[in-house]
């Protein structure tokens, strides 16, 4: 059967080459994206997180990076074989193409991928993607079909567009650290938090148009803003302030507003993390873990407000216990008591996390400096008796590695 253009957008097949990292089980089903190209001008985090997402799917992600050096991001260290860490975390399964947009043969290159592309993702400086005449506006015309997503900082206006924004910079405007660290000083969260939750905004919203096209057969674009996104996850303390309420208490690895709830020294300088979430939980604590029933209805502590509000006397009542306590015996008389706990795990511990093991979630993926391990995507699955699809795995990329087979794919010659 012939189709032409407009079919293919509709039903959200690729005009390129077919994706070249097909699945090793054939008894599986097909991806959920196969068929789907995308092309990104992504660096740093946000972007490259969205589309690793899309390419675990299945999607052809065809990456564009400046010649030589690449996303700046390949250079934040070293730590993998000789690469950096957060670029083989983002960017497995991906193309690269390198291109020098200022250059018109190379921009010819890119308009010429995208007429035949399903989704446009980009996080350049503000401004940059409309000067190079990527911007929904300019390309919806010709390319009807194509769904263009922007990630940047505040979004594509507003007073705050211009304005340079890296993730601790968003977690800053969007009031994270007034709720981090200990009251003393704000901590900003370990990862790259902002980024994160602006990519899964992207990639949510991109599967979503996908749908869309498929029912009309039209693009869209999307706008997505690390702000907006970071504020969206702050939805408890915001609400927690409502009509000026004042904020929770920065309380450092515990929970601002629910105690016990947090780490607690053992004797064997190791610490647990537990949970108390309801009052049946503080009584069966009290009788099976501390070993004091007394406490469940002592005036202190009789409701979880009045456990927040002495803290400080609880902690102390709870670490005298703990401190004859190894931690495994601490999670032990925990778990008996069905109490919710886990343990305080560094990195190598959750490299060497029993139940990830258990559920076979580790694979490898190939990079540039050998094999390395990998974690399957949430939801994807080994076993094709499940009904579901095996991920999309493929190799991280060096810079311009694939230039010649697009070329080529494109009908230009180098």
């Amino acid at each position: 059967m012939k189709f032409n253009k407009a079919t293919l957008a509709v039903r959200g097949l690729s005009q390129l080459g077919p994706r070249r990292y097909s699945s090793t089980a054939s008894s599986h089903r097909p991806a959920p994206l196969a068929g789907i190209t995308v092309v990104s001008l992504e660096q740093a985090i946000a972007a490259p997180f969205c589309t690793r997402q899309l390419a675990d799917l299945g999607a052809r992600v065809i990456k564009v990076e400046r010649p030589v050096v690449g996303d700046f991001a390949r250079q934040y260290d070293t730590r993998v074989n000789g690469l950096a860490s957060h670029f083989v975390w983002t960017n497995r399964s991906k193309e690269s193409l390198a291109l020098d947009l200022k250059e018109k043969k190379d921009h010819d290159v890119l308009m010429k991928l995208l007429a035949q592309a399903d989704v446009l993702v980009q996080n350049l400086a503000p401004g940059a993607s409309a000067r190079l005449g990527l911007s929904h506006d300019a390309l919806k015309e010709k390319h009807p079909s194509l769904i263009v997503c922007d990630i940047s900082g505040y979004g594509q206006d507003g007073p705050y567009r211009d304005k340079k924004a890296y993730d601790l910079l968003i977690q800053s405007e969007a009031g994270m650290l007034s709720v981090t660290g200990t009251g003393k000083e704000p901590a900003k969260v370990g990862i790259s938090i902002a980024d994160i939750s602006a990519g899964m905004y992207a990639y949510s919203n991109i599967l979503s148009a996908l749908l869309q096209r498929g029912k009309d057969g039209k693009g869209c674009r999307i706008d997505i803003s690390m702000l907006e996104s970071m504020v969206e996850w702050m939805g408890f303390p915001m609400y927690y302030t409502f009509n000026n309420a004042p904020g929770p208490t920065p309380a450092g690895a515990s929970h601002a507003a629910i105690y016990p709830y947090g780490p607690f020294e053992t004797g064997d300088d190791q610490s647990v993390m537990l949970g108390i979430q309801n009052e049946r939980e503080w009584v069966n604590f009290c009788n099976d873990v501390l070993l004091q029933p007394e406490l469940a209805t002592d005036a202190r502590f009789s409701s979880n407000s009045l456990r927040t509000q002495n803290r400080d006397e609880l902690k102390e009542v709870i670490c005298n216990v703990f401190t004859d306590l190894t931690a495994d015996q601490t999670i032990a008389r925990l778990d008996r008591a069905s109490i919710a706990n886990a343990s305080v795990n560094d990195m190598q511990g959750v490299w060497n996390h029993a139940q990830l093991k258990a559920r076979d979630r580790w694979t490898e993926v190939q990079t540039p400096a050998g094999k390395v391990e990998a974690l399957l995507p949430p939801g994807s699955t080994k076993s094709a008796e499940q009904g579901g699809y095996e991920a999309q795995m493929g190799s991280i990329p060096k810079v311009g590695e694939h230039n010649e087979v697009i070329l080529a794919e494109l009908g230009i010659s180098q």
